[in-house]
């Protein structure tokens, strides 16, 4: 490490107590004209720099493309019914926001176009932007070597710091990483050092691995003896890699290990082909569990789970509200990230009709349970700790339902209103999922046309009357609420509506957009109209074996 320069900016006594790391100095050499991005190692310490940031930026940089930035401020109050982050509403107009993700992906989409577009200069981020969005910048300045408290691995230093001057995009680019005394040296091995290594993690996660793989297989058929599986694995990155990976079992033992594991969990079944002094032949073929997994996508660590709740939910399934659905497709991979806040707890739980409060009660978590965690209170008898974090995050889709604002729902229960929206989305996903799981399993037959219309509440999330116009393509929320109100409140209105009336009805919606919509009511109406004329023909369709039948004409019909 060599001296490079000394920083041309002046520093008061407040601004090195507010920015020791001259954040401020860094930046302003760079924006309005160019983009810069900043990296923080954690959501609040990007908030805290942006607004940290607009407190020193002089009032000049809130007259760069002012009226584009207004149009931005208004754009994410509309999706958002009004609402609008203190801290966006602050930093915005000095061309700076913060992306991380507590944002929802609306918000994110419309930040990413501005900052694309020139509009913004400056995003303060954590390194999930490194990956999968593409958005260069002039300068990048990584805030500090570490991602939370963990220290960065060089594929991911050279993720971030890959965004300063993309070729093609821009003909310089430069990244700054700021450091402690502390972490000199492991900073030198991460800037010199070589890419780690990449290796197949096919085993680490057997569930979702090599499990998942083995029903995938079987179930497609594209390798159902033993053999032909042993075969395929060598063609894996995990079979090319083996003689690194595997210290204490072979390829054919996992193989082998994997496949009883599927059989014993009842997911496979095993036929022995042929049986001779020097080899046995098996073939394996899917069963109605495994075959339910298999469709219904649902992660194996789970599907025994998952089965054992829907059986004991038809026991005393609960239909005064969707409270009881909701809790059973709730997903469980977001349970081990939750932390309940107890109060809110208690008064959710207190909220609930009694009916709704005995499937907490089926499920072993009882209103004492709450008060006693809310209050303090040392806890001798056990309860499972996944049903009480699920049950928690079915009251946040539950009022999410209800509400269908995931700002009020986002402040009620104090959570980020992006992890909220992943709530509701992995709802949906996982909704969706559970339906296909029970349409292979005849016991479960009730769940189906009840989880049709939950899927399409949680993928939607509004109120009934809009969901047949969210199901328009460029249909969101806000614009079905206006279609609504202004009298077009089905399909069939919308097929039939003339788009240059509903430009003149409809607020800040172009041509475009009104034929779009047009165009997508039409063809969905026509592909339900299509979809009930074979339904029909097929209920009218007379068996050919049945005696002296006669098929009566559609047209009669």
């Amino acid at each position: 490490m060599t001296f490079s320069r000394l920083l041309n900016y002046k520093y008061s006594d407040t601004l090195k107590k507010m920015d020791p790391d001259h954040l401020v100095a860094l930046v302003t050499e760079v924006i309005p004209k160019y983009s810069c991005l900043v990296f923080c190692p954690t959501k609040k310490n990007c908030e805290n720099v942006a607004e940290m940031i607009c407190k020193f930026l002089s009032k000049e940089y809130l007259k760069h493309r002012e009226k584009e930035k207004h149009e931005v401020l208004k754009d994410l109050r509309t999706m958002s019914s009004g609402n609008l982050c203190p801290v966006l509403r602050h930093t915005i107009p000095f061309g700076v926001a913060y992306h991380h993700s507590g944002l929802t992906s609306d918000e994110r989409k419309l930040l990413e176009e501005a900052y694309s577009a020139g509009v913004l200069c400056l995003f303060t981020c954590t390194s999930t932007l490194a990956a999968g969005v593409n958005l260069p910048a002039r300068r990048v300045i990584l805030r500090a070597p570490y991602v939370a408290k963990e220290f960065l691995k060089r594929n991911r230093y050279k993720q971030m710091i890959g965004r300063a001057g993309r070729a093609g995009i821009d003909t310089v680019g430069e990244s700054i990483l700021i450091l402690q005394e502390k972490d000199k040296q492991q900073a030198l091995a991460l800037i010199t050092g070589p890419l780690e290594n990449c290796y197949s993690h096919l085993v680490q996660e057997f569930t979702k691995g090599i499990h998942t793989l083995f029903l995938s297989l079987i179930g497609l058929k594209i390798a159902t003896s033993l053999g032909d599986i042993y075969q395929f694995m060598h063609g894996t990155l995990f079979g090319v890699q083996q003689k690194i990976l595997l210290k204490e079992k072979s390829l054919w033992e996992i193989t082998v290990e994997s496949l009883s594991y599927l059989t014993d969990k009842g997911l496979l079944q095993k036929d022995t082909v042929s049986k001779s002094e020097e080899e046995v032949q098996c073939n394996f073929h899917i069963t109605k569990l495994g075959r339910a997994s298999f469709k219904g996508t649902i992660d194996l660590a789970y599907c025994n789970i998952l089965y054992r709740d829907l059986k004991k939910g038809l026991e005393g399934l609960v239909l005064e509200s969707l409270f009881h659905l909701i809790y059973l497709t709730t997903p469980y991979d977001l349970v081990s990230q939750c932390e309940p806040n107890w109060m809110i707890y208690f008064w959710q739980f207190s909220q609930l009709s009694p009916a709704e409060q005995n499937v907490a009660g089926l499920l072993g978590v009882s209103e004492s349970f709450i008060g006693k965690k809310a209050s303090g209170q040392a806890i001798k008898k056990k309860v499972d700790k996944d049903v009480v974090n699920r049950l928690y995050l079915s009251f946040v889709l539950y009022t999410l339902l209800k509400e269908t604002n995931i700002w009020s729902v986002s402040e009620k229960f104090n959570l980020p209103r992006g992890y909220v929206q992943n709530l509701l989305t992995g709802a949906a996903s996982f909704s969706s999922c559970v339906l296909h799981f029970c349409e292979e399993l005849e016991e479960f037959w009730v769940y189906r046309a009840l989880l049709v219309e939950l899927t399409k509440k949680l993928t939607y999330c509004v109120k009934a009357e809009l969901i047949s116009l969210m199901e328009v393509t460029g249909v969101l929320e806000g614009r079905a609420r206006q279609l609504y109100n202004a009298g077009y409140r089905s399909l069939t209105h919308l097929a039939n509506a003339d788009p240059e009336v509903l430009i003149g009805t409809i607020d800040h919606l172009s041509r475009r957009q009104a034929k779009q919509i047009v165009s997508s009511a039409k063809m969905l109406l026509q592909e339900k109209a299509e979809a009930l004329q074979e339904e029909m023909e097929d209920l009218l369709r007379v068996p050919s074996d049945f005696p002296g039948a006669v098929a009566p004409s559609t047209e009669k019909a």
